[in-house]
Formats: C-alpha cells, structure tokens, sequence
C-alpha cells in the first residue's frame, strides 16, 4: 500500500477528517475527534509509516506475524501498532487493521453516535487493488 491509497482508504470511512496537529508531515486521521489512524512520511532511509489502534491481543499475534509491525511509535504499546508501509503486509491485512481501528475508536463513543457510525458503515472495507 502506498501512503496515497492509506489516504484514500482512511477518507473512506463515515465522517473521517485529516489534520496536521503535529505540524507539517504527519497526517492524523479522526472520528468525531478521536484519532484512529496515523501517517508519517518516509524517506530515502525508511518508507512511510502508519500507526493504528488495535485489540491488545490481536497487537501481539501481528507483531508475532510481520516484522514491520511493531508497537506504537509515541503511543500506548499495548493498544496501537506502527507499520511500515514496507510491503510486507498484504493491502487486504492493512485495510482490515484500518478498518478494526476505526470500529475501536467509534465502539468508544456514546450509542447513538456508534450506532449511526456503524450503520453507515457496513461490511465493506476501504476501496483498495485487490477488494474494490
């Protein structure tokens, strides 16, 4: 996945906003204000990153299964995990965990904004090559 379609894909769901509260470069994605994913850029050294909020169990076993998931950069290691936009893990698998992020953050908030959110939402997952 390539940090444009991580862009694309996080826009995709209901009543996402991007901003910039850390300054220039660092895109911070949020439902009703509360943060679900993250995209810092890359460079000649290392690719662009992403760091998501995810189960802390289901952190581990992906941690276990790709090397370019590690915990949060700058965040709660239990309950986020950065990824390197590296290649290594599937387009399918980082629009799942895209997806789990975005369902942690709204099951967080009061019900008649979860219910509308997760109406809205649906089974489908972010338009990506492979499942759109």
């Amino acid at each position: 996945m390539t940090p444009q379609q991580f862009i694309d894909a996080a826009l995709w769901f209901p009543e996402t906003r991007e901003t910039e509260p850390f300054g220039p470069g660092i895109l911070v994605y949020k439902v009703r204000e509360k943060v679900f994913a993250l995209l810092m850029p890359g460079d000649t050294e290392r690719p662009a990153r992403i760091s998501l909020k995810c189960d802390p169990g289901l952190a581990l076993e992906l941690r276990a299964q790709y090397p370019s998931v590690v915990p949060g950069y700058h965040l709660n290691k239990r309950h986020w995990n950065t990824v390197a936009l590296d290649g290594t893990v599937p387009d399918d698998e980082l629009a799942e965990m895209l997806r789990h992020s975005y369902e942690r953050v709204v099951a967080g908030m009061r019900r008649a904004d979860r219910d509308r959110l997760t109406a809205v939402l649906g089974d489908d997952l972010p338009p990506l090559p492979g499942n759109a």
